[in-house]
């Protein structure tokens, strides 16, 4: 990904090589991880993003973070500044009738509007698709939602791990006999942002094409059954439920983390003749037999056959294990520390970071899951300071000097 980071005192978006989305204005009021990181890419790829905050500010702002290390990082998270690079925010207490009349005024201005509330708050407040698009019939109104938007538990909140746990995606993490274990990440807001982006760039492409806007809506329960389609398909088909296997699945073997002398390695011979290769590598006398040349049969024999390859892997290191087999073309990786991941030359070759400014808190972040040959994304922004742009926003929504005072008297702004 292309770095350019901005100020107030540089040069702004527009005399920058335009992104993708260049020109499109998006109104943000989300908040944590789902929302944000969704608009964070739409801001990558060069769309003007308005965040909205209370004032209190977004609650990832705060999130895992001490006293000591708020202090280290300019009085915020980096789980705060990981989301919400190339936005500009503004601070509104949505409970003040003005502030909602201000995001009526600014989402009549732009394409998209995303929030994540609770379904019926957005409807109570007066900014529900409905009353919004009837100033703005080409808005492209994105929601983001727990469980959905209809059913029984619509209105009920929920973060990733409940959702995790409500999905079933828990029921089959972990080591069986072992108490539940959440994914190491929240993966289901991440699944969840690139579905509200994928679910937001078909809407706009059906505005090229009719002239109209839409309502688009997304869930953490739609985002993690789809991370679950093979394995319901599986109960759907007949009734076998998945369980917990620790690393390995129920695809072949094998296909799972094995022990070595210094650490671990994932070994996957996916096909019979990969299996061969493998077990010659490691140790043909041992592993290349009758009983384990089909498929099936090392399905069948998982038991048995799991403990012999770690014996043999056992023997060797991580590196060691990772150039047997890569080069006798066996998939195989060595299970890396957050550390050694993060910073690792490969992840680095492929733009798989971006630098956020040498005089920002947090220096670098994760970048946007793609890259595009003719119109790259960019860091145009650092993440804003809590209502850092509220005058400019408010300018270009049309409001005079007279008019922001009044708000902030109102309590409006915070």
């Amino acid at each position: 990904m292309t770095v350019d980071t901005v100020n107030d005192d540089a040069p702004g978006p527009a005399e920058l090589p335009p992104g993708m989305l260049s020109g499109l204005r998006v109104l943000d009021l989300s908040r944590i991880f789902a929302g944000p990181a969704a608009t964070q890419v739409l801001g990558d790829l060069g769309a003007e993003v308005i965040k909205v905050e209370d004032p209190t500010g977004d609650g990832s702002r705060r999130l895992g973070a001490s006293e000591e290390r708020m202090r280290r990082m300019g009085g915020t998270s980096p789980a705060y500044l990981a989301f919400n690079r190339n936005k500009r925010s503004i601070v509104l207490d949505l409970h003040v009738a003005s502030a909602r009349a201000v995001v009526k005024r600014i989402a009549a201005t732009v394409d998209v509007m995303v929030h994540n509330f609770r379904p019926g708050v957005v409807e109570r407040w007066g900014l529900d698709h409905a009353a919004v698009a009837k100033d703005n019939p080409r808005l492209v109104y994105a929601e983001f939602s727990a469980y959905g938007t209809r059913g029984a538990m619509a209105r009920v909140g929920a973060n990733d791990v409940a959702v995790q746990a409500y999905s079933g995606l828990i029921s089959a993490t972990g080591n069986k006999g072992e108490p539940p274990v959440r994914c190491g990440t929240a993966v289901v807001d991440m699944q969840g942002s690139l579905a509200l982006v994928g679910g937001i760039l078909g809407a706009l492409y059906h505005r090229e094409r009719t002239g109209r806007g839409q309502r688009v809506s997304s869930s953490l329960l739609a985002s993690a059954a789809h991370l679950m389609g093979y394995v319901y398909a599986d109960y759907w088909a007949d009734g076998t439920v998945a369980e917990p296997l620790g690393t390995a699945n129920t695809l072949n073997v094998p296909n799972q983390a094995f022990p070595a002398a210094d650490g671990s390695v994932i070994i996957i011979a996916s096909g019979d003749d990969m299996w061969a290769r493998c077990a010659d590598a490691l140790d043909p006398a041992r592993l290349n037999r009758p009983e384990y040349q089909r498929s099936f049969d090392r399905l069948l024999k998982r038991d048995t056959l799991v403990p012999e390859i770690s014996a043999v892997t056992r023997r060797f290191t991580c590196a060691e294990l990772v150039e047997r087999l890569e080069a006798v073309r066996v998939s195989v990786a060595k299970v890396n520390s957050v550390a050694e991941a993060a910073d690792s030359e490969q992840l680095t070759a492929n733009g798989g970071w971006v630098s956020l400014g040498d005089d920002q808190p947090l220096q670098r972040a994760v970048s946007s899951p793609f890259e595009l040959s003719e119109s790259p994304v960019r860091v145009r922004r650092p993440p804003p300071r809590l209502g850092e742009h509220a005058e400019a926003i408010l300018g270009e929504a049309g409001y005079a000097a007279e008019e922001i005072a009044a708000l902030r008297a109102e309590g409006a702004l915070g």
